[in-house]
């Protein structure tokens, strides 16, 4: 019987350890997000972090999308050709690549590469106090660090998305062609 009782007590504890980090991490989007809304805003800081999320991304979102364009092409032809169906291969990169792959792959490669490198800087911030000294210097953190690589991850993924998609159909063009 205790045994039961104390599965009960560990599910009920990770239950409530979830619905706790769920609602910090609700708060703290919240909070970047009202904080887009109210001046001032940090334009150079903006720039900055567009043109790392955005433009740095660019080659291994590009990569990574024609490779998989041409694989999809490659592996799709091989399983049509059976049925003497391979006017369908460039329906289904299409279709694949806008629809799944080029949202998915471009999110997965821009969070794994700018997640990372956010997390980084903002945590040797934290190590080394510069993040106290930003509320010292009555700066706060969220609108200065926070509010502008929020929009700018808005703004740019998207627009990755978009050359992701374009570019895997061009890689599954090459194969098929």
């Amino acid at each position: 019987m205790t045994a039961v009782l104390d599965f009960v007590a560990a599910v009920g504890r990770g239950l409530f350890t979830a619905c706790a980090t769920t609602g910090r991490i609700s708060l703290f989007a919240l909070t970047g997000l009202s904080h887009l809304l109210r001046p001032p805003f940090y334009w150079r800081m903006f720039l900055r972090a567009f043109i790392e999320i955005g433009y740095f991304s660019l080659p291994v979102v590009a990569l990574t999308a024609v490779f998989t364009g041409m694989v999809l092409a490659l592996q799709s032809s091989t399983g049509l050709a059976r049925f003497s169906a391979e006017s369908g291969i460039a329906s289904l990169v299409v279709l694949s690549v806008t629809r799944e792959l080029g949202p998915v792959l471009a999110g997965l490669m821009v969070a794994g590469r700018v997640g990372a490198a956010m997390a980084a800087e903002i945590g040797t911030m934290r190590v080394t106090d510069q993040i106290d000294a930003l509320s010292t210097l009555s700066t706060n953190p969220m609108k200065y660090l926070v509010a502008p690589r929020l929009l700018a991850g808005v703004i740019a993924l998207p627009l990755l998305v978009l050359v992701a998609d374009v570019l895997g159909v061009l890689g599954g063009f090459i194969i098929a062609t």
